[in-house]
């Protein structure tokens, strides 16, 4: 067990740095004795898997009495030897990251792989999932069961069947275990440490494409979504469905065709940015694109293929995306590149490729590194995304099945952001049958203090219409805890008297998703 005294950390919110005690632990044993630890010396602890959710708060907050518990030593897949295609299970601690497992499965298991989020390959499955994030297939929240656990009293607890012993039968297939559930209180929560989990895979389908549709007319944006919404609810489309404004997909997009044309245009300073404004606006013209995905056999594929395109051809620009697709057209426009449409969208499938990799399990770097490119730091890579001078910060909020709804919602926080002078980059997911949540970042410069304080503004403003309209946040970032948790609400006071069960000294991560005593 490692502690270092002279850690100093940024985070991307653009929260003064953290300056503190981090503990490295290698195992559940030393977890233990760190909590025990803390609950004599009365200090707390902050519990992080890799340290890499940017724009929540993935630091403890400056000046706080707090240490830090680094999880990303506890790395290992503690089944790797009985997983299966019959047996489709990991079970992994919270250092295990999405690249690691991706590649262990392709190397070993290559008919398996997982529910991924956009976000780098070295962030954690365990950590993104206990914070409730969106994966491509789905919520990450519904592939995690089967917890081990140190509460902050110190005691090592299994949920579920895990409680059996992992030598059971049912420690690692049967998701709900006998009684009351307790997995779902250690969910944006601070009742304990997670320290392993079982995490479901998939089957790797016959067949899958992926469904681009670019919206013709914003003003249908209502039925555009709820058109989405019954292929959702019907099973046609069964995976998340993106619906992303015009600054996120070029957001998403920029780097891959700056590199394109770097390498194959051999273009440089001032042409290349200006070469790359205008491929940009010949790919990406749309406000609203969607980005969804069918699985299944041939023929159900081709069944819901012909449903999308009957569906959807009235209001959007319908394209199936394969990876026979995408070669080809790469291999025909990049040798004819020469010509500006070919050089345009062979630079477009470039950088498309990595992101579509996503809906087939294939994590990538590509967003963070678009962050990286936009703030001057290329060089660096994504995982140290917090040395850059990029600010981000997320105000995501949960949203009704309703197209009309979710359309006025997202119009209004456009407006309000333009009144501090930012873009507002907003992914519509259709997450479950019933709702959708809108995952919406500002993002800002956190070298220039002005900077700072008008986004963090902003972000105040933006939460203020949210709860407005009668919504909530589905994620909330660390300083938003205060404007989230209220010590007069009876469900706050519930959790509240939860955490004196499971953590009586209140050491783990004090304030998240709770009220201070």
């Amino acid at each position: 067990m490692n502690a270092d005294q002279s850690i100093l950390a940024k985070d991307v919110t653009g929260a003064a740095a953290f300056s503190g005690v981090v503990h490295r632990p290698k195992s559940v044993a030393e977890v233990q004795a760190l909590v025990l630890e803390a609950r004599r010396r009365k200090i707390a602890l902050h519990p992080t898997s890799t340290g890499l959710n940017w724009g929540y708060g993935h630091m403890p907050q400056a000046g706080s009495d707090i240490e830090l518990m680094d999880l990303s030593g506890l790395d290992r897949i503690l089944n790797a030897d009985q997983i299966s295609v019959s047996n489709p299970v990991a079970v992994i601690e919270p250092g295990v990251t999405q690249g690691q497992l991706s590649d262990f499965l392709l190397r070993h298991h290559p008919g398996l792989f997982f529910n991924v989020t956009g976000s780098a390959r070295n962030s954690s499955i365990v950590g993104n999932a206990l914070d409730r994030g969106v994966g491509y297939l789905g919520p990450r929240r519904d592939d995690l069961f089967g917890m081990e656990l140190v509460t902050g009293a110190g005691t090592v607890l299994s949920t579920g069947f895990r409680r059996l012993g992992d030598a059971s039968p049912l420690a690692h297939c049967h998701p709900f275990g006998l009684g009351p559930m307790l997995d779902g209180l250690f969910f944006q929560g601070n009742f304990g440490v997670v320290t392993s989990a079982c995490f479901k895979l998939l089957p790797r389908p016959a067949k899958q494409v992926a469904v681009s549709l670019a919206l013709l007319n914003e003003r249908d944006l209502p039925r555009f979504i709820d058109l989405l919404a019954g292929l959702k609810r019907e099973k046609v489309m069964g995976s998340v469905t993106h619906i992303g404004n015009r600054a996120r997909t070029r957001s998403s997009l920029m780097y891959g065709i700056v590199q394109y044309l770097e390498t194959q245009g051999g273009l440089s300073g001032g042409e290349l940015t200006r070469e790359a404004d205008r491929v940009l606006a010949l790919v990406a013209p749309d406000q609203w694109t969607s980005l969804g995905g069918i699985a299944g056999t041939a023929k159900q594929v081709k069944a819901a293929m012909d449903e999308v395109r009957s569906r959807m051809g009235e209001v959007a620009r319908v394209m199936f995306i394969d990876d026979f697709k995408l070669d080809l057209g790469y291999a025909v426009l990049n040798r004819f590149r020469f010509i500006p449409w070919a050089k345009a969208n062979a630079a477009a499938i470039s950088a498309i490729r990595p992101l579509h990799g996503l809906a087939a399990g294939i994590p990538t770097d590509a967003a963070i590194d678009n962050l990286l490119w936009r703030f001057g730091r290329s060089d660096l890579p994504a995982e140290r995304l917090a040395e850059s001078n990029c600010g981000m910060l997320f105000i995501s909020p949960a949203l009704p099945m309703d197209g009309a709804f979710a359309a006025r919602l997202v119009a209004r926080m456009t407006e309000i952001a333009a009144g501090f002078a930012h873009d507002l980059y907003v992914t519509v997911n259709i997450e479950t049958d019933n709702s959708m949540v809108a995952v919406t970042n500002l993002l800002f410069d956190r070298a220039d203090p002005a900077a700072v304080e008008r986004a963090h503004r902003c972000a105040g403003a933006l939460h203020a219409e949210v709860k407005a309209q009668g919504l909530e946040v589905y994620r909330a970032r660390v300083d938003m805890m205060p404007e989230v948790v209220s010590a007069d609400s009876d469900y706050w006071k519930v959790i509240r008297q939860l955490k004196a069960v499971f953590d009586p000294d209140n050491i783990i991560s004090p304030g998240r998703y709770n009220f201070q005593n």
